[in-house]
């Protein structure tokens, strides 16, 4: 998962033409440290997309204009358009988040 560390960069991630996956974090978040247990299982199920991850206390104002009011948050962009999003409460397990990812990459 390659590590965001920009708004540039991630401007120019996101505007690519096929779907790609945004994990937001932060050091402090003890969720996120969680979801770091297992998140590379996922990664390796759904291998074809680029995985980014990005630190929202670091780039300031992205959590808030793409409306991440939780972390860790998993976040699909195609085209520079957010196509789905999946909010912190919802990714504590790796079948939540592969599930959401099927969802809405299988489409």
């Amino acid at each position: 998962m390659e590590y965001i560390k920009t708004e540039d960069k991630f401007n120019e991630v996101i505007q690519s033409d096929q779907p790609v996956i945004v994990k937001f974090f932060a050091d402090w978040c003890p969720d996120c440290k969680r979801m770091d247990m297992f998140i590379g299982d996922v990664i390796e199920e759904f291998k074809g997309y680029n995985w980014y991850q990005l630190n929202s206390d670091k780039v300031k104002g992205l959590a808030e204009k793409y409306e991440v009011m939780g972390i860790p948050s998993i976040l699909i962009f195609k085209n520079g358009e957010k196509i789905a999003h999946q909010h912190s409460a919802y990714t504590k397990s790796p079948e939540s988040v592969s599930e959401f990812l099927h969802e809405q990459l299988d489409k």
